[in-house]
């Protein structure tokens, strides 16, 4: 456990029998932790340092446990603090306001997929009160992430094992619509043909198999944040370190009371539906006809005012925020193409590559013919720079038409990024990323 500055997760526990082994887990991954034995500590902390979310055990707690996530949100406002709670899951802990309950003790694989799915949903959240301003400022407005009120939708795959079809009658119990698949193929047929909430996944005499399966998903850039909890023997050769480690959400055993797990499906059921929500609110923007024709992208003078937002955003929630440019490299190879005006033609589908290749809460813009910008809310500069190459690599590994007769050619971008620390400096920010990109391509 580290109590630094640098703490990114704060811990409320009242001992370190669960906490201490998640703590010690959760820095060796890179989510820096500081413990908080009362609630007052947990304030404190949450005034003064950058944490991104908290987790409660509830173990040990008692009455302290009601009203204490609207608390400590309370304590981080205005940042969002998404909340995690470890203890049995319960029916009624849904009101108590956490984002999500798992069982303890937490792996610590576990409880960072957990982790970063809650932080960037709630990043997105703010992204989107941001765009209401925005927009509304241009006389669009933009809907609230809609409440889906209907049965969470469950996908069990696997052979169907007494202890499996306890479960899924456990889920039907529970308010969830259950549908069986026994292999694979029709798994996947399934998950293509209509949306779930999770999947249950039985391991069997063949965990591997179902792991496939959960690779699969994470394969899957439609189906990738979707929630697996593996239901597994626990004399299995697959440890649940191993499971998580290879996308696995949550891990049960025959030995688990069916009830108890269906609660844990519905839970991660319940995340996942208010992450869809949110960034299906975002993705109105798309259609609010204020956006790049050609493109889809913010259009620069869209971009200019909802970055200046951001930035007073950025301050406020004490969260940081970068810019990336990103402009077509003029190359040699790529003057007979320039001439015949097929760059301009890739222009279009660059910019579409760029808005689906950036994240939800995200700006891409499109601020000249051949360059590009993001905005990059709750990023430092070293992981808006990695972003950039991770867009540039995607998108130079794809060939654009040069004509009849011509070979195709590839894009290359000169790259810039930079940290905005004020709203004040939005714009040498932005002038910062641009020499960086034009450096670059002297270099």
């Amino acid at each position: 456990m580290s109590a630094g500055v640098n703490a990114r997760v704060l811990i409320v526990a009242r001992d370190d029998s669960s906490a201490g082994p998640l703590a010690e887990g959760l820095d060796r991954l890179g989510w820096r932790t500081v413990t908080a034995r009362r609630e007052a500590t947990a304030a404190s902390a949450l005034a003064d340092l950058q944490i991104q979310a908290a987790i409660v055990d509830l173990s040990g707690l008692g009455d302290e446990a009601v009203g204490l996530a609207d608390r400590l949100r309370a304590a981080c406002a205005p940042r969002r603090l998404p909340i995690m709670a470890m203890g049995a899951p319960d029916p009624f802990q849904q009101d108590r306001g956490y984002d999500l309950i798992l069982a303890g003790p937490l792996d610590p694989g576990q409880a960072v997929m957990r982790l970063e799915s809650l932080v960037r949903t709630a990043v997105a959240e703010e992204e989107f009160e941001v765009r209401v301003e925005t927009f509304a400022e241009r006389g669009h407005v933009l809907d609230a992430p809609a409440n889906d009120g209907s049965p969470y939708r469950v996908l069990a795959i696997g052979e169907p094992a007494p202890q499996f079809l306890a479960l899924s009658n456990a889920l039907a119990r529970n308010g969830a619509e259950v549908v069986g698949a026994f292999t694979a193929f029709t798994a996947f047929d399934y998950l293509h043909e209509r949306p779930f909430d999770a999947v249950v996944l039985w391991a069997g005499e063949s965990p591997h198999e179902a792991l496939s399966i959960a690779a699969g998903l994470r394969r899957n850039t439609r189906l990738y944040h979707t929630p697996a909890l593996l239901y597994m023997q626990t004399n299995s050769p697959i440890t649940a370190s191993e499971a998580y480690h290879r996308g696995i959400s949550d891990v049960a055993s025959p030995e688990t009371p069916e009830t108890a797990t269906a609660l844990r499906v519905v839970e991660l059921a319940r995340a996942f539906r208010r992450q869809k929500a949110v960034r299906a609110a975002l993705e109105q923007a798309r259609g609010s006809g204020l956006m790049d024709a050609a493109t889809g992208l913010f259009t620069r003078d869209l971009f200019a005012s909802h970055v200046m937002r951001l930035a007073r955003s950025s301050q406020i929630r004490n969260r940081p925020l970068s810019v990336c440019m990103l402009k077509v490299s003029e190359k040699a190879d790529l003057n007979a193409p320039r001439a015949g005006g097929w760059v301009a033609r890739a222009v279009p589908q660059i910019g579409s590559m760029i808005g689906r290749l950036v994240r939800a809460e995200d700006t891409a813009a499109r601020l000249a013919p051949e360059v590009f910008a993001l905005a990059l809310p709750a990023t430092p500069l070293h992981a808006a720079r990695s972003a950039g190459e991770r867009i540039a690599a995607v998108i130079g590994c794809t060939a654009f038409e040069a004509g009849q007769g011509a070979t195709p050619f590839v894009v290359d971008f000169d790259l810039g990024v930079a940290e905005v620390t004020s709203p004040e400096r939005v714009g040498l920010a932005l002038e910062q990323a641009a020499a960086m990109a034009q450096t670059l391509k002297a270099s």
